[in-house]
Parts: structure tokens; C-alpha cells; sequence
């Protein structure tokens, strides 16, 4: 098969690959239908995050299962599933308290831009679809085993309430997700916090009511200036760099929560601070595999598109032009189809 090798800083390749194998009772092979590049994967692409030797790359994934473990009931092959990026039995302790992604089990997926993948703990972590969805709805499935999965959390970790005002801080997929989110949570007021106009106006059609373009202690004065002085209910942070956390925190009011999920890249938090602002604060790699089945149904039903994220789409084979126009902010994200 062929699938994505990171070699070094900006040097994604399309390489030929061992075909995955059935390795444990519990993993099923899927053949990809389409996959993508996520803003996380570009922390090595930048060089901001150690390589090592060269290694496949992608965690987001949906496909036909071609093979399955002699443990798998739940799936079978010839269906379409839809995964996360971090696996999980779905029974372990964790798991049943709703935290799949620190199942005692858990392995996080690093191989998904591929023609075919591998996934540990299948019977727990793939969930198959009544038929097989439409090539329409595919972008929209993809989003939910990560951006969307991860927005959704990020809103619900911040506590988005009916009625409420909340603030995403980034404009990436995740970002652009969890305004979706914060609009089926019940947010009265969303604000956006984004300086790109294409990215502003998927914020408003995704349900933002108010943009704000400045960051730092201007973007936070801003928020404060939309909330009568005080600050927002409720702050996705969806970036994970010092700056968007510092700004997320400084924009709720006291009383109020934020949810971060952006991967923290030399982020430090300064307890006096947090303990005078009397913020609420949790994050962490989002437990998608919670929320798979509601998600799914309200992509398949038409009540939200998150596909709407992926705003350029190349062959497998063009990989590394999707890595460069991430990183060259000339796409929000890229969708890959083998």
C-alpha cells in the first residue's frame, strides 16, 4: 500500500508501505475512503515537535472494514466505520466513567494517511453506519473522529449552556467546530476569535454572532468590551500555544470555565492567577468515541456539516502539497482521498 512518511521539518513523503496485518485478537484492518492532514500534525512539519526516525503520519480516519480480530462482534467486514484517534476497549473503568481516550487500553492512531490502517481495539473504539453514506457525507464523518469529536468536547468542557456567551479562541478546524458545537449546545452569543476572513466567515455560517480579529491583550479587551466588563460563560481554547491559553483564560469571567484542547506546546499556568480568577479549567485529549454515535446522527441527518472544514481536497499521493498549504495558511484543512 502507500501512505504519508514525515522525514523531517517540511518533508512529508508518499511512500510505498507493508500492508497492516491482523497483530492482536482485538484490531481490524479498514480500507481508508478518505482521510486528512489536522493542525496537530503540523507541530513536526514546523519543527516544533522532535521526528526521530522517519514514520507514517494521520489520526483521522473512515473506511470499510476489510478484516477483523477473532475478539470483533461489533463490526464485521463490508461496513462503513468511523473511529477516533485515540482507541479504546470501551469497558475498562475509564472508558464506562466516559473517558475513552485515557482507556487503560488506549493507543493513539499514527497511521491513518494510508491506503489501508490498522486499528487496535476495534470492538470499542470503530463505530459502523446503518449503509454506506453518500461520497457527500464522507468529509462530515472524517471530522467527527477528531476536529469535530475534539470541538464538541472543547464546548463541553467549558460548560456551554443554553443562553450563554461563549468565546473559541483559534480559527483552525477544531475552532470552526466548536462554534458548531457551541450553537447545538445552546450558546446565545458566540465569539470567534479570528483574524482570516474565509475562516470569519465560516465562524458566522457555523453560528458565530460576533468576530473578534485581535489577540493578545487587545483580543481580551475586546471580549470584555462585547461582555459588559466581565468576560465570557464559556472559552473553547483551540489552539494550545501560551498566548491562546493566557487569552482564553483572561476572557471568561470569574465563575466561568474554559475547555482546552488545543495540544499545550510551552504552555505554563500560573496557579495565584487561576485561584484569584475563580476560572474553571479542563481539557485533554477529547473522549470522541463518547460522542461518535450522537455526532454521527446529526451529520447523517443534516442537522450540522463540520465537512464544510475541508476546503481543499487532493489525491493521497498529493500529501505533501496538503501539508505546505496547512502550514502556509492557504487552507484550513486538507482532505486526502486514496
Amino acid at each position: 500500500m502507500h501512505g504519508a512518511v514525515i522525514h523531517a521539518p517540511g518533508d512529508v513523503r508518499f511512500e510505498t508501505l507493508d500492508d497492516p496485518r491482523i497483530l492482536h485478537s482485538t484490531d481490524a484492518i479498514i480500507r481508508t475512503a478518505v482521510t486528512c492532514v489536522c493542525g496537530s500534525d503540523l507541530w513536526p512539519y514546523r519543527g516544533l515537535e522532535t521526528i526521530g526516525d522517519p514514520h507514517p503520519m494521520g489520526h483521522e480516519y473512515v473506511g470499510f472494514v476489510e478484516e477483523v480480530g477473532s475478539e470483533v462482534t461489533t463490526v464485521k467486514p463490508g461496513q462503513f466505520v468511523v473511529g477516533s484517534f485515540a482507541t479504546s476497549d470501551n469497558t475498562c473503568a475509564n472508558c464506562r466513567n466516559g473517558w475513552q481516550s485515557n482507556c487503560l487500553h488506549r493507543e493513539f492512531m499514527s497511521t491513518c494517511q494510508a491506503d489501508y490502517v490498522r486499528i487496535p481495539n476495534a470492538q470499542g473504539t470503530l463505530v459502523a453506519t446503518d449503509d454506506h453514506p453518500s461520497d457527500e457525507l464522507l468529509p462530515g464523518l472524517l471530522a467527527v473522529s477528531d476536529v469535530m469529536g475534539t470541538g464538541w468536547y472543547a464546548a463541553l468542557a467549558a460548560d456551554v449552556k443554553p443562553g450563554s456567551t461563549a468565546v473559541v479562541v483559534g480559527d483552525g478546524a477544531v475552532g470552526l467546530c466548536g462554534v458548531i458545537a457551541a450553537k447545538e449546545l445552546g450558546a446565545e452569543r458566540i465569539i470567534a476569535m479570528s483574524r482570516h476572513e474565509p475562516r470569519q466567515n465560516l465562524a458566522r455560517e457555523f453560528g458565530a454572532t460576533d468576530i473578534v480579529a485581535e489577540r493578545g491583550d487587545e483580543g481580551i479587551a475586546r471580549v470584555k468590551d462585547l461582555t459588559g466588563g466581565i468576560g465570557a460563560d464559556s472559552v473553547l481554547e483551540c489552539v494550545g500555544t501560551a498566548e491562546a491559553m493566557q487569552q482564553a483564560l483572561q476572557s471568561a469571567r470569574p465563575g466561568g470555565n474554559v475547555g482546552f484542547v488545543g495540544v499545550p506546546h510551552e504552555v505554563a499556568i500560573d496557579g495565584q492567577e487561576l485561584f484569584f480568577s475563580h476560572v474553571g479549567l479542563r481539557g485533554g485529549p477529547a473522549p470522541v468515541r463518547r460522542y461518535l454515535p450522537d455526532l454521527i446522527d446529526r451529520v447523517l441527518t443534516g442537522r450540522i456539516n463540520p465537512g464544510k472544514v475541508f476546503d481543499l481536497t487532493l489525491p493521497l499521493d498529493q500529501v505533501a502539497e496538503g501539508y505546505q498549504a496547512m502550514d502556509e495558511r492557504r487552507a484550513i484543512k486538507a482532505l486526502l482521498t486514496p
